[in-house]
């Protein structure tokens, strides 16, 4: 799914209503239709006290035609416009006469902190105050009325974003935005849903279909997918009847020092379970005895030294290399690793140690080939890029940073992003559970696994925190989140492949409450 900027939406309403033959009137009256048929759906009528607060912009406009539908549908609605400046949008006047003409009791005027109404618990409140085309500061009374709906605890339904969250900045101060139990959003997502700082600001979303031009929709390039089964299902490859291990490519994973083999034995596992053909190690010779005990599939080359790892030499050609789990951050490492950049010729997945040594010895990423993929988790990120001010600054950098050494680097979060340049994929999968030690050593693994069958660099990386996720998804109904551990996500990892050919349950249609009038 495509994520829209805030110019591509507009762009897309002034395409369809031109191609479409409408006024944008039309187009209003159409997407805030959509949010009450959303709402109608599932009150069913219940007398629910329902607050609709209208900004005086577009936005409002949308919620006064929400109020409209439902007065007429005769829910116990009442309608407010905050009052928070002189200039009124077109739309939202056209929409103004049009509630006046179906009842007798007009929308209430707030213009401070006096007028505002009494909200219970059990109340709803639809906040259509503003929209993504927030331009200026929120004036202090209107903080407070964001303040009131949060103090009420109703249940707060925002009209495409949640007021006072801008598309492309982070709140200076949490009390400045409308916090949304659920957030409808029309034609796409906003990247705001999706990143740290500004995600808890909507509960949960859903994206609206509001029949914008389909040509629009789907030659537009957006800087920003979100990626889910649908998205990464065409990019599988299947497999031939007559295919052998030879087609799946030679991974190879270097890492491990004294007390941490177990970092290189997830990855190396993780490799397998993606569908490499074969998996080599590379580690200290403490670590022989563990790997070949306790996955008897991986061939291994030891280091000369016996707890760290000092001298990189192997005879094999792999296709791709894994390297930096477990490794240790030691000047002698340090300088195997150098050599080993010097000579290497195959694509590389970097994790942990790996980055942490490019940020010591930033002349490395000069012989890093190009698409390596690096994946680090928030703390090594800071140490390669340096520290960022907000979540978006973090993003500036991350692009400049992809830029600048053409390389795919792989924010790994609650909703783990993957960059290369300027474009940023956002997935879908994964839960709390996998805050976990070894989850990162497994994804390293997993993408290291799919570049050696064929998927290019981005692709895996995408594919990989795919599934990924997706694993962890599914053995957290058996472990929850507390007892998931890394090796499960290995252990699901066929059954998150096979999920992607499960078609959904079928639906009971619901009945429509207008039918049942009939």
């Amino acid at each position: 799914m495509k994520i829209f900027s805030r110019e591509q939406v507009y762009e897309g309403d002034r395409l369809t209503a031109e191609k479409q033959n409408i006024t944008s009137t039309d187009l209003m009256e159409r997407a805030a239709t959509q949010i009450f048929n959303w709402m109608h759906m599932r009150m069913q009528g219940a007398q629910v006290p329902v607050h609709v607060f209208c900004g005086i912009g577009n936005n409002g406009g949308d919620g006064l035609v929400i109020a409209r539908h439902l007065i007429t549908h005769g829910y116990n609605v009442k309608t407010y416009v905050v009052n928070c400046s002189d200039k009124r949008s077109k739309d939202f006047l056209i929409n103004y006469d049009r509630i006046k003409n179906v009842t007798k009791e007009w929308p209430m005027l707030l213009k401070c902190e006096e007028d505002f109404p009494e909200i219970h618990p059990d109340d709803i409140i639809v906040d259509a105050i503003f929209g993504i085309g927030l331009n200026r500061p929120v004036a202090d009374w209107v903080k407070s009325l964001f303040k009131h709906f949060k103090t009420t605890k109703a249940f707060t339904l925002s009209v495409d974003i949640p007021s006072g969250l801008s598309t492309e900045k982070v709140p200076e101060n949490e009390d400045d935005v409308v916090w949304a139990g659920y957030t409808l959003s029309f034609a796409s997502p906003k990247l705001v849903f999706f990143l740290p700082e500004t995600a808890k600001y909507t509960v949960q979303w859903e994206v609206l279909d509001i029949g914008l031009d389909q040509e629009f929709m789907h030659t537009t390039v957006t800087d920003v997918e979100l990626i889910g089964k649908f998205e990464v299902l065409p990019i599988y490859i299947p497999r031939d009847k007559f295919s052998h291990k030879g087609l799946f490519g030679h991974s190879f994973i270097i890492g491990g020092s004294y007390g941490k083999i177990g970092a290189v034995t997830l990855a190396s596992r993780g490799a397998l379970a993606a569908g490499a053909g074969l998996v080599s190690v590379f580690t200290p010779k403490c670590g022989y005895s563990v790997l070949q005990s306790s996955f008897p599939e991986a061939m291994v080359f030891t280091d000369i030294n016996e707890e760290l790892i000092t001298d990189i030499k192997f005879d094999i050609e792999p296709t791709v290399v894994g390297i930096g789990v477990g490794v240790g951050t030691n000047t002698k490492t340090l300088k195997a690793f150098e050599a080993f950049l010097k000579q290497n010729k195959a694509p590389l997945v970097i994790d942990a140690d790996g980055i942490n040594i490019l940020a010591k010895k930033k002349t490395l990423l000069k012989l890093l080939p190009e698409n390596t993929v690096l994946t680090p988790h928030p703390k090594e990120l800071e140490r390669l890029i340096g520290a960022w001010k907000d979540d978006f600054d973090k993003l500036d950098k991350v692009t400049a940073f992809s830029k600048k050494h053409k390389v795919i680097v792989v924010l790994k979060g609650a909703n783990t992003i993957t960059v290369l340049e300027d474009k940023l994929y956002v997935n879908t999968t994964g839960n709390p559970g996998l805050s976990t030690a070894g989850s990162g050593d497994v994804l390293t693994g997993i993408i290291t696994g799919l570049i050696s069958q064929g998927y290019n660099p981005l692709v895996a990386s995408i594919f990989g925190v795919y599934l990924h996720g997706k694993s962890a998804d599914i053995a957290v109904e058996d472990f929850g989140y507390q007892s998931l551990i890394a090796s499960h996500i290995i252990d699901y990892l066929g059954e998150a492949y096979l999920d992607l050919f499960k078609q959904p349950e079928p639906q009971v249609p619901e009945e429509n409450p207008e039918e049942e009038k009939a």
